[in-house]
């Protein structure tokens, strides 16, 4: 199976590495539900065992690492607020109660956005995600 994706025909093992990159932090969930760092480093290592892909694996590898760093960084300052409240006389304040819904609604919507562009790029096609779409044009040079 050959794709065309802008100007570049896209192999059978190129569709999987680039899917594998989305199904990476899927799979790190399992483990890494309680601690966010888990998933994040799941992502660097598939990154790093690909930086020398094709432009089309290196390019959704790098979008995947950069929405998995900015869920990182969101459920670890979650994850420590918790903590706070649970271990000292900090309370459950309303603020408190926004930012894990507001959490929690980023983390349904990457989870269907990750199950979403992993089947597509298995099928060849070039999913670009808002925002991270362009951070990772600016990082990864054909």
């Amino acid at each position: 199976m050959q794709l065309l994706v802008s100007k570049h025909i896209v192999t059978e093992h190129e569709a999987e590495a680039a899917s594998n990159s989305y199904l990476m932090s899927l799979i790190a969930i399992i483990g890494g539900l309680p601690l966010p760092i888990v998933n994040l480093i799941a992502t660097v290592i598939f990154y790093f065992g690909n930086r020398k892909s094709t432009w089309f694996v290196r390019w959704h590898c790098t979008q995947a690492l950069l929405s998995q760093l900015s869920l990182f960084l969101m459920n670890s300052y979650g994850f420590w607020w918790t903590i706070a409240i649970a271990f000292t006389e900090k309370e459950i304040s309303g603020n408190y109660i926004a930012y894990l819904i507001t959490i929690f609604i980023f983390n349904i919507v990457e989870f269907v956005a990750t199950i979403f562009t992993a089947i597509q790029t298995r099928k060849g096609k070039h999913v670009e995600w808002w925002f991270y779409s362009s951070l990772t044009n600016l990082v990864c040079k054909a």
